[in-house]
């Protein structure tokens, strides 16, 4: 696979599983953003100004699980480097082992009934910071990437681009770069809709599907890494 076609299949298998688990866990645990800081703070204020709104603390609780992911990504990324040796299948891995968190204890909160119980509990914060190490990762490891949890800036991005390609501007990346953001934000959409029928279908089962993700960008990332250690070791 060419380095091209691999960074656009890595932003679209991340754009999809983004969408894909942060949906899930909206359906599953009252409303939770997995992903987005934003979002639970807008539902932690409209919580306090109507206490019939249920599970206040799972969203205040999301936020430091949202510190926790993201310090465990960078702390996790700073060791590896150190050892001059590449830190994406370890932080990919981390991410997997948190996810794996989310589908299990959300498992066994089935059924999660219309408060979140321990267990329910538990996998929305796992999955909070799942995701959250997933931000972490691709701002550290994955630049070269459009994001892929945060949608907004890409849409800003797109139009932007669009306009200029309307209009004919004379800039010879613009194609790239509009590509670069449109196949995220595509897949991040199919992977909305897709945990929307997962989910009803299968229940939290229906995370085997990101983690299946998660599992081929750590098999598709292997050669890449041991080729590397293999440059480094005869330079």
């Amino acid at each position: 696979m060419n380095e091209p076609r691999h960074v656009q299949t890595q932003g679209m298998a991340l754009g999809f599983f983004a969408g894909y688990v942060d949906t899930l866990g909206f359906l599953a645990l009252f409303g939770l953003f997995t992903a987005h800081v934003t979002g639970n703070f807008i539902l932690i204020g409209a919580a306090l100004a109507d206490p019939s709104r249920s599970s206040i603390l799972l969203k205040f609780l999301a936020f430091p699980a949202f510190i926790a992911g993201v310090a465990a990504a960078r702390i996790l990324v700073v060791l590896v480097e150190r050892r001059q040796a590449l830190a994406l299948r370890p932080a990919l891995l981390l991410e997997l082992a948190l996810l794996l968190g989310f589908m299990f204890f959300g498992i066994a909160a089935t059924p999660v009934g219309t408060e979140a119980g321990p267990l329910a509990m538990t996998s929305g914060l796992l999955g909070a910071a799942a995701m959250d190490a997933h931000s972490a990762i691709s701002r550290l490891l994955l630049g070269h990437l459009a994001p892929t949890s945060m949608m907004t800036g890409n849409v800003t991005q797109i139009v932007i681009d669009a306009v200029d390609l309307l209009r004919g501007a004379d800039d010879p990346g613009l194609r790239t770069r509009f590509a670069k953001f449109l196949w995220p934000l595509l897949s991040f959409a199919i992977g909305c809709i897709a945990a929307a029928f997962g989910y009803l279908w299968f229940g939290f089962a229906a995370l085997a599907l990101p983690v299946l993700i998660l599992v081929g960008l750590l098999v598709a990332e292997r050669p890449r890494t041991a080729g590397t250690v293999q440059a480094r070791a005869s330079s």
